[in-house]
């Protein structure tokens, strides 16, 4: 089992930048394949960006190409979102994942994916 903690959450204007991070703990971190996914008020968990085992490959979506960027550093056990010019269409809460199951070189972009949860980081971008 494997405990995620994020931060780095907060209010930001348009056009700005911000970095979440996740912490892991529990089991071997480079055992998971790793993800972030928002939610925005009254509508669905979406996936924004992973990364594989390995960290030498990852996804994104369209929406947030050229401007999110996804790593993850095994020293410290953590995975990081750097989100660049931020648009009002990118608040919401910030969740990161793992998943247990994808083999090295996959990058699991489903929600169904993954098994393991944190519990949120909020943000917000005013136009």
């Amino acid at each position: 089992q494997v405990q995620l903690v994020e931060s780095g959450g907060a209010l930001v204007q348009a056009g700005g930048s911000l970095r979440l991070s996740c912490a892991a703990s529990g089991r071997t971190f480079s055992s998971y394949a790793m993800g972030w996914f928002r939610q925005a008020p009254g509508k669905e968990r979406n996936f924004v960006a992973a990364v594989d085992r390995s960290g030498g490959a990852t996804s994104s979506a369209e929406s947030v190409k050229g401007r999110f960027t996804i790593s993850r550093n095994a020293a410290k056990n953590t995975v990081y979102l750097q989100m660049n010019s931020l648009k009002s269409e990118d608040t919401g809460v910030y969740y990161c994942a793992a998943d247990p199951s994808s083999a090295w070189g996959v990058v699991p972009t489903g929600w169904i994916n993954y098994k393991y949860w944190g519990q949120g980081t909020q943000v917000t971008v005013s136009s």
